[in-house]
């Protein structure tokens, strides 16, 4: 597959312009840090498409979402996360589920990610507030190596009342489906989170019958 390389001002934040130039099916919403003391040190978001996904390299946060990737009931999404090298600070990726609304401000959604410290973090997203579910370390969460470049699979399974997510083949949380304030119905996709470089590969939604 030919690589193409897209480069993103922060001018065209949430423009519908900028959402067609995310890859081909996919939008794509920007969220700057607001805080001093994690700062996006970079105006711009570059993308290039690979032959199993796309690479994500970041300034501002970023989600990534195809509409066509909506789930109800049981099912189970994943992807795997390479983050290529070490961000200055710890900075967050991995998946998103049950989103709604993902481009305007009432903006819904819950995210699974992990970090470069060997931490994963649950958390809640609804308009502009956040509410943390879980953030620990686990054992399972790959660490950069001595090149600095990590792979991590992410999953999350939604199945009868049980949420459970899933790094590297190992289940680290369950949670009662009913405990999660959010609805695990809805829009599923990706977050990588400011001053990152991610490769993204076999994104895929898996809907149980």
């Amino acid at each position: 597959m030919k690589r193409l390389l897209l480069v993103f001002s922060i001018a065209a934040l949430v423009s519908p312009s900028m959402f067609a130039q995310a890859p081909p099916g996919w939008k794509l919403r920007v969220d700057r840090s607001r805080s001093a003391e994690d700062p996006d040190n970079r105006p711009d978001i570059k993308l290039a498409a690979t032959a199993q996904g796309f690479r994500v390299t970041t300034g501002p946060a970023a989600t990534l979402w195809n509409p066509a990737n909506a789930a109800a009931g049981d099912y189970s999404v994943k992807a795997t996360f390479t983050l290529l090298r070490p961000s200055s600070h710890v900075n967050y990726y991995g998946l998103v589920f049950g989103g709604a609304s993902l481009d305007g401000p009432a903006q819904a959604y819950t995210y699974f990610v992990v970090a470069q410290d060997g931490t994963y973090l649950i958390r809640h997203r609804e308009g502009e507030a956040v509410r943390d579910v879980a953030r620990m370390p686990h054992a399972a969460v790959k660490r950069p190596d001595a090149n600095g470049s990590s792979a991590n699979a992410l999953e999350v399974r939604v199945s009868g009342g049980t949420i459970s997510y899933v790094v590297n083949g190992v289940v680290v949380q369950t949670t009662p489906r009913a405990d999660l304030t959010a609805k695990t119905d809805g829009l599923v996709g990706v977050r990588i989170n400011h001053v990152l470089d991610v490769s993204v590969e076999g994104f895929a939604l898996q809907k149980k019958q």
